[in-house]
């Protein structure tokens, strides 16, 4: 009777053997922490929809404490989102000098200084009175979103971020040219030196429920698939990134992450060279709550599953909310494998 020579259970007998040949490795500074900016509160308080998480007034030292105690466990990095009950048809308080991610980058900068690589989501969903990603007009199907008049806020907002300390803007509302007039305008002011991190792949589900309730931010008429992407398209991802590629993005994205593993592998095997971010968004983040609290899971060891999931299938920044979770218990040394 023969036997193989070639075993692989040989490298599995082991975690020390195992650790030695793993091809995807976490590390806290690969991951991105989502920071919710309320100009609503006048302290911090439970997030509606992601209640693990809370809110921050944008002049704060909590603020400023939460990610101070972030950057003590590794993460360098923030992706900026901005609460307002005050909107209005042109979206005005997304660029506005006192809006709240602008005042939060400026609180931050002034504490804490450029260590930490700060990222400002560049959109208009949580602004604007009617709760689309671009302006409404009437055309000759109906109430649509429209284009170009859209991106003309969008430079406007980037500016502004970029005034106010943003490392890296990110453009998340799927408007066609957007990284190109994005580009445009911060090098028209002169800001060459702020990164885009472009959603490039950003796909119209139905996992962002926790995160819309959080915002407020979904839409009052119609819904978003006229310019989000069609969740049974992958190589239409594809096309998205290189166009962005094109018009100056540093950095692309997909998002949803888990559900996407799939384009997230097309994408870095197209471009293996350019950076790319998967958003772990918040339906996502939610399975894990309930699951661990219903305990049909170890939490930690989920969680753990969860990202490195995402970073084996190419991701090089996981942008999540257990992002400070996460990378305490890599610091401590868990291994769930």
């Amino acid at each position: 009777m023969g036997y193989p020579r070639a075993r692989p259970r040989r490298l599995r007998l082991t975690r020390g053997l195992r650790d030695l040949v793993a091809e995807a490795r976490l590390h806290p500074s690969q991951l991105m922490l989502p920071v919710f900016v309320s100009e609503a509160v006048g302290e911090p308080r439970p997030l509606r929809g992601l209640p693990w998480l809370r809110e921050y007034p944008p002049v704060s030292g909590e603020l400023v404490e939460y990610l101070q105690s972030a950057m003590d466990l590794g993460v360098r990095s923030f992706l900026l989102f901005g609460i307002t009950p005050t909107r209005d048809p042109e979206a005005s308080r997304a660029w506005a000098r006192d809006g709240p991610v602008q005042v939060a980058l400026r609180t931050i900068r002034r504490e804490l200084g450029w260590e930490p690589v700060l990222a400002a989501d560049l959109c208009i969903c949580g602004y604007h009175s009617e709760g689309h990603c671009g302006l409404p007009r009437e055309g000759r199907r109906g109430r649509i979103v429209d284009n170009d008049s859209t991106l003309e806020v969008y430079r406007r907002i980037a500016v502004s971020q970029a005034e106010a300390g943003a490392d890296i803007v990110a453009p998340s509302g799927m408007m066609d040219g957007q990284v190109a007039a994005i580009r445009d305008a911060l090098e028209s002011e002169g800001y060459w030196d702020v990164a885009i991190m472009a959603y490039s792949a950003k796909y119209a589900s139905v996992f962002y429920g926790p995160f819309r309730e959080a915002m407020d931010s979904a839409p009052r008429w119609g819904d978003r698939r006229s310019y989000q992407m069609d969740p049974r398209n992958a190589l239409e991802a594809l096309r998205e990134v290189e166009l962005d590629l094109e018009e100056g993005a540093d950095i692309v994205m997909v998002k949803p992450a888990l559900a996407y593993l799939d384009v997230i592998r097309l994408v870095k095997e197209r471009h293996p060279e350019v950076p790319l971010a998967a958003y772990n968004v918040s339906g996502e983040a939610a399975l894990v709550e309930l699951a661990s609290r219903e305990g049909l899971a170890p939490r930690e060891a989920l969680l753990m599953e969860v990202l490195t999931a995402i970073r084996r299938a190419g991701a090089d920044i996981i942008i999540t909310y257990h992002a400070a979770e996460a990378a305490k218990l890599i610091r401590e040394g868990f291994n769930p494998f």
